[in-house]
């Protein structure tokens, strides 16, 4: 059995070589991880693509079975791929979190859907397959992580990614960001045993990797095991986490000590109205000076994300955040637009008000806006934004937030470069906001 495994291309940061590239990010562990789950009696052989750094392979080669995941933001994508396999005859398997959200759009593309966590369904769905009785819709229920699979790094293209070793220890969030797709995914929170964790880390032939966990301190003590585990290996790691280890200097010493050298952290919004409106009172704008004051204490270079477009917020809200930017010297920023996944609280509330402005996927990659926000023009959203970039990756801007001494300087100089590069595909992109239809309430809006 030939099994091609794809993840369509997300627009995700790369430095193209030709149809090839180099993505910014740390190498994803979707598809690895349904390669691990491959029933060995079936003797398959795997081919993963992950189409922001290569091409998906030629139409001569042909495969017994198609599987992709996508996101909201790939949706559009993943079903054109999906026809296209179809129509060549081969059977395709949809699944990752868009499909969980819209069911029947999505079986519309695909032989069968795979709802929820694979990875007790995927198994069963490929014997299935290989009897011929392959089922319209695979549900699966979130379960423990004591029996995580170990990722088939040795498929994933090499050289395709800055940070080739990625890890897992938790899955899901405890928290309830009305923007989020993981709440209406329903997840729930778990945790992979500890041990299981750090063999998996120790065997790792790299001394860098990444954590990709959505809120990897959201249980206490198992984060101080972990890190104190972590510890005497030597490894450097980079990870997500909220603004709340601020609050918690123990941790925080702890998790230096263990290695890290870089996090991502959503601030959101300078505005803690703003905040409170998304279900994230937890941030406060005032603990931000003292929070990057600590992480760079113990020269951990910080990915600060911020939101734009939030119900609070007015056409001041650009500068107020890049000026904050710059004084609290934030590493790498980054910038997202308000952006209302399916099935997530935002999608609701602004439905309800009759405020989307479509569903075509194309555009929810949080860089586009899809919304009528209530503080601006959807012009003057995107105007905002796109300055917001120009600004923060102008040379000044670089200088003023990097130019400090630090041990993991060269992260945030390859980040930096990174995002100005971005900056040219956003000059670029001629196709910002949706055409509307001239008689709707979204059009007049646009037009403001």
């Amino acid at each position: 059995m030939k099994i091609l495994l794809i993840m369509p291309d997300a627009g995700i940061h790369r430095l193209a070589l030709g149809a090839w590239g180099i993505s910014f990010r740390e190498a994803p562990l979707t598809l690895t991880t349904l390669a691990a789950l491959v029933p060995a009696e079936l003797n398959a052989s795997v081919r993963l693509v992950d189409e922001s750094i290569e091409p998906l392979p030629s139409e001569k080669v042909r495969y017994d079975l198609v599987g992709i995941s996508c996101l909201t933001g790939t949706a559009t994508r993943a079903y054109a791929i999906a026809d296209r396999y179809r129509k060549a005859g081969v059977p395709v398997i949809l699944g990752g979190v868009h499909v969980g959200l819209r069911m029947e759009e999505a079986r519309e593309h695909a032989d069968s859907i795979v709802v929820g966590d694979a990875r007790s369904s995927w198994p069963g769905l490929l014997r299935d397959f290989s009897r011929g009785t392959l089922q319209p819709v695979y549900r699966s229920k979130s379960s423990g992580l004591d029996q995580w699979p170990t990722a088939r790094r040795d498929l994933q293209r090499r050289f395709g990614y800055m940070t080739p070793y990625t890890v897992m220890a938790t899955r899901g969030c405890r928290n309830t960001c009305d923007f989020c797709s993981i709440p209406a995914a329903r997840y729930g929170w778990h945790t992979r045993p500890v041990a299981q964790v750090i063999d998996e880390i120790a065997s790792l032939p790299a001394r860098r990797f990444v954590f990709n966990d959505v809120s990897l301190l959201e249980d206490r003590s198992y984060a101080m095991e972990l890190f104190s585990a972590l510890a005497p290996l030597k490894k450097v790691w980079g990870g997500l986490c909220t603004t709340r280890i601020g609050d918690d200097d123990e941790m925080l010493e702890l998790m230096a000590r263990s290695g890290c050298i870089y996090l991502l952290i959503g601030f959101e919004s300078v505005r803690d109205a703003s905040l409170e409106g998304i279900g994230k009172a937890f941030n406060r704008s005032a603990s931000y000076p003292l929070l990057m004051a600590k992480l760079h204490a113990y020269d951990i270079v910080v990915q600060g994300c911020f939101i734009f477009g939030l119900d609070g917020d007015g056409i001041d809200i650009f500068e107020q955040t890049t000026d904050l930017v710059d004084r609290l010297k934030i590493d790498i920023p980054r910038y997202a637009i308000y952006t209302p996944y399916p099935g997530t609280t935002a999608f609701d509330k602004l439905q309800s008000q009759g405020r989307i402005l479509h569903e075509d996927w194309r555009y929810y990659d949080t860089q586009h806006v899809v919304y009528r926000p209530a503080g601006m023009t959807v012009p003057q959203l995107d105007e905002g934004f796109r300055r917001s970039w120009e600004h923060t990756y102008g040379l000044r801007s670089i200088r003023r937030r990097t130019l400090r001494p630090s041990r993991n300087a060269l992260i945030s100089v390859v980040g930096n470069l990174a995002y100005r590069r971005y900056i040219s595909r956003l000059r670029r992109d001629g196709d910002r906001i949706k055409a509307q239809d001239e008689n709707s309430d979204a059009y007049t809006a646009c037009a403001a």
